[in-house]
């Protein structure tokens, strides 16, 4: 697929380097023509700032969508990111089935929890609401406390391979088909992503770094399904990804005053470079 038309579907935070400000340059930068299609529009992300504004496009999302399929606009492959409602799911299942390409692939990172949290804004309706997208999608990439509750499985802090492995059997169980599952953690100096496909199970090992940084989820999956589109194997996209995410960390470490996100757009170089090895 040498120039594939993706859709990404998630929300815009006007200032804060995550959802669409992220997904857009970095899909971009793989060599993917990349449509966005708004849930909301925000003036900053919610991780800090206070008093942003809040516009909800849930109403706006169908008849966009209906004037493509009138237009007969269809997409290579559909990426979902931060979904703000489970109306907001329904629509993206009608969209996976009327928008796509024979073929077609389809992405879902649930972004919906953290560090053994739900969002303040889901519940556990809305996590059931987004079991049938997860599991239905062709790749999907939850966060290990994701997977927890697309599971029901009790979250831990501290764990090993055979716990790893119970989550994935149950998200194979459920339908789903290729699992990156990120932020998987055996040793303290260390961090990594494992990749479940087709009974393989891979784990790649790399640094891992102490600050936390708002959108470091959104930078991984839009250089993940970049890399997977331009055929790298699920495995090598996922390690691609995950270097090009510390990278993106490691730039931005030693200014405080930018606290909100990470600096990707200065490691786009690295991105491209490593997209032709």
């Amino acid at each position: 697929m040498n120039y594939p038309k993706v859709l990404t579907i998630q929300d815009i935070s006007c200032v804060g380097q995550c959802s669409l400000t992220a997904a857009l340059p970095i899909l971009s930068a793989t060599g993917a023509e990349t449509c966005i299609l708004p849930s909301a529009v925000l003036s900053t992300h919610t991780g800090g700032f206070k008093g942003y504004t809040f516009r909800d496009l849930t109403e706006d999302m169908p008849a966009i969508a209906a004037h493509w399929q009138k237009e007969g606009i269809l997409f290579d492959a559909i990426y979902t990111g931060y979904l703000g409602s489970i109306r907001q799911i329904s629509i993206v299942q009608d969209i996976f089935a009327k928008l796509r390409k024979d073929g077609a692939m389809t992405f879902v990172d649930p972004a919906m929890a953290d560090n053994g949290v739900l969002y303040s804004i889901f519940d556990m309706d809305y996590v059931n609401a987004m079991k049938p997208l997860c599991f239905g999608a062709d790749v999907i990439l939850p966060n290990l406390t994701e997977a927890c509750l697309l599971t029901d499985t009790p979250y831990r802090e501290t764990y090993d391979e055979a716990y790893i492995q119970e989550i994935l059997d149950k998200m194979t169980s459920a339908g789903a088909k290729v699992i990156i599952l990120t932020g998987v953690t055996y040793k303290p100096e260390t961090t990594g992503v494992i990749v479940s496909e087709n009974g393989q199970v891979r784990y790649y090992e790399h640094k891992r770094i102490e600050r936390g940084c708002h959108g470091t989820g959104d930078v991984y999956a839009s250089a993940f399904v970049g890399a997977y589109l331009r055929g790298f194997s699920a495995f090598d996209a996922a390690k691609l990804a995950a270097d090009y995410t510390v990278q993106c960390i490691e730039n931005t470490l030693g200014d405080d005053s930018h606290w909100y996100g990470v600096k990707f757009e200065t490691a786009l170089p690295m991105l491209i470079e490593s997209l032709r090895k």
